[in-house]
């Protein structure tokens, strides 16, 4: 089975060896994004619901590099760093996901990438 690499610059550059995507059949599997400026590669806020926004705004972008788009996800795997931040970040998500609610694992990590709050990954299907 063939794979391809997804590219974009409206997401932030890897911070380590790893691809923004993978295409496999008809898959698009992101890697998890963090709420970084693709132009300038810093953290756009402090709070849980900026880094939200800009989180699943990086992986919308390369779902869309990718031949996909928030309606054709099927999973999704939330890190966040505080539990207590789930109703917050569910309210972002749901902004997001408006005609389909994919699967979904959501589970706080001791720590993530720059000191984020967030990382968003997810799999979707081409369209």
């Amino acid at each position: 089975m063939n794979l391809e690499i997804i590219h974009t610059k409206k997401a932030p550059e890897a911070i380590g060896p790893y691809s923004q995507a993978i295409i496999v059949g008809n898959f698009v599997f992101t890697s998890g994004q963090v709420p970084l400026n693709p132009e300038t590669g810093e953290v756009v806020c402090t709070d849980v619901e900026g880094q939200a926004k800009q989180a699943l705004e990086n992986v919308k972008n390369v779902l869309e590099a990718g031949g996909s788009d928030l309606n054709h996800v099927v999973k999704t795997t939330v890190y966040i760093q505080n539990m207590d931040d789930f109703g917050k970040i569910n309210e972002i998500y749901a902004s997001y996901f408006i005609n389909v609610f994919p699967a979904r694992s959501c589970v706080e990590v001791s720590k993530l990438p720059k000191g984020v709050l967030v990382e968003i990954e997810a799999i979707g299907i081409l369209k």
